[in-house]
């Protein structure tokens, strides 16, 4: 987008135009409290004073943490390549494709990238992604809505929080009943939803490995709730993918979850981007662009935009999503990541983070008035009860330069003492006893 700044003149001019005396006065109809604090902007600077600005203020981030944070977003190895490949220019400067067939190299990098989705989550079909986890879920949710034409959604509790709250928001406005089943010590309460699963159903939705990192087999509730008509919504961390079963292989319907953790970096909640697969049977109700692959006239390979079921290109009541872009760079970072590491690498990874989370648990465990929460198998996160609230826990050790985790208090209520820990394969033995030191000093 353009600045295009304006004299005070031109700015008299247009309140004229308009027929108010002030600027304060066009903005009279906005309630206050939904206005922007103040719309008095200090005087420019020259690029230098900025660039030096921004440096001092980016001076004030906190540096050199060793984190063991994940709950969505995750610290993990990106290869130099992935930067190298994916900075080139025909990449890096692309914008969206409004004549898609002119841009044959970023066609065919997203078909590529529903390919790797595609085999990664054991679906049949992928759009070319959206724009992070959360939106994400609530997509799949509404897709569920509209194949199955009910309106009641089965929502296990152990499911992102953040992510159960972009759903909530998606459905504000939509006559949906959303029924959210609290979990049971880390794992989701199989009877309770099993016994909220009716004929009105339209999905559940589920998350394995979970927000506390216990890895679920959703086979039987898969089963259950295809018996019940309703369709099966997975949300998956992909790593885990490289050693557990495929959202496809336990029953699901619509595999989703966010594409952080393959190739993007951590940068305050993002950019990053979500991924959506599906059986082909539900491939007209995929929101946003799907890439297909052709032949022209002369028989030669090419890439298109296709079954474009987008509000830019048809009717907006027909639309299946007001989803309109991708998360191109971020959805190529993803494939480039997956194309370095392969099959085996992608294995190799999973296996370190899962015997890398099982030595932090076991020296974690050691720590007097030290408990981890629940018996089910975990992959590269786990819960661990202190003595104390962890909020205050976690800031003492934020101030000794250790991410402890994620406390539950604020998302689960009678968990305040309750700290997600992960561990991906960069964090090394030192570190981790490092954290189990901390952790003691702190308690």
């Amino acid at each position: 987008m353009s600045y295009c700044p304006n004299t005070p003149a031109e700015q008299e001019e247009m309140l004229a135009a308009i027929g108010v005396k002030s600027i304060d006065d066009l903005f009279a109809p906005i309630p206050p409290h939904l206005r922007a604090r103040s719309f008095d902007l200090p005087p420019g600077m020259s690029e230098f004073e900025m660039l030096a600005k921004m440096t001092a203020l980016a001076g004030a981030n906190a540096q050199g943490l060793t984190c063991f944070v994940g709950g969505g977003a995750y610290d993990h190895l990106i290869p130099t390549a992935v930067d190298h490949l994916a900075n080139r220019a025909e990449f890096y400067t692309a914008y969206t494709p409004y004549q898609p067939e002119c841009s044959q190299g970023t066609l065919q990098a997203l078909f590529e990238y529903q390919t790797a989705i595609c085999r990664l989550t054991g679906m049949e079909v992928s759009n070319a992604s959206l724009y992070d986890g959360g939106t994400a879920l609530a997509e799949a949710a509404i897709m569920s809505l509209r194949v199955t034409g009910r309106s009641r959604l089965i929502v296990d509790g152990c499911v992102n929080p953040f992510h159960r709250q972009v759903l909530a928001t998606y459905l504000e406005d939509i006559d949906v009943e959303i029924v959210t089943v609290a979990p049971k010590d880390a794992t989701s309460d199989r009877a309770a939803l099993l016994a909220a699963l009716d004929d009105r159903s339209a999905a559940l939705i589920l998350q394995t490995p979970n927000f506390f990192g216990t890895v679920e087999d959703l086979t039987e509730l898969s089963a259950a709730a295809h018996a019940r008509g309703a369709l099966v919504v997975a949300s998956t961390y992909p790593v885990a993918l490289g050693m557990l079963a495929t959202p496809a292989a336990m029953g699901a319907d619509i595999a989703v979850g966010d594409g952080q953790s393959l190739g993007n970096p951590l940068s305050f909640g993002g950019p990053a981007f979500g991924y959506i697969a599906t059986v082909k049977k539900y491939i007209r109700n995929l929101p946003g662009r799907i890439i297909g692959e052709t032949v022209d006239r002369q028989g030669r390979r090419g890439y298109v935009l296709t079954l474009q079921a987008r509000e830019q290109h048809i009717k907006r009541h027909k639309a299946t999503s007001n989803i309109c872009s991708n998360q191109s760079l971020c959805a190529l970072r993803g494939l480039i990541f997956l194309s370095l590491l392969g099959k085996e690498g992608l294995a190799e990874m999973a296996r370190l983070n899962r015997n890398k989370a099982e030595y932090a648990k076991g020296v974690l465990a050691r720590i007097p008035g030290v408990s981890v929460v629940g018996s089910g198998p975990t992959f590269n996160e786990f819960v661990i009860s202190l003595p104390r609230t962890a909020g205050p826990v976690v800031e003492k050790l934020l101030a000794r330069g250790v991410a402890a985790g994620v406390p539950l208090g604020e998302y689960y209520p009678g968990m305040e003492n309750c700290l997600v820990v992960t561990v991906t394969e960069k964090r090394s033995r030192d570190e981790i006893e490092l954290l189990a030191r901390e952790l003691e000093v702190a308690l």
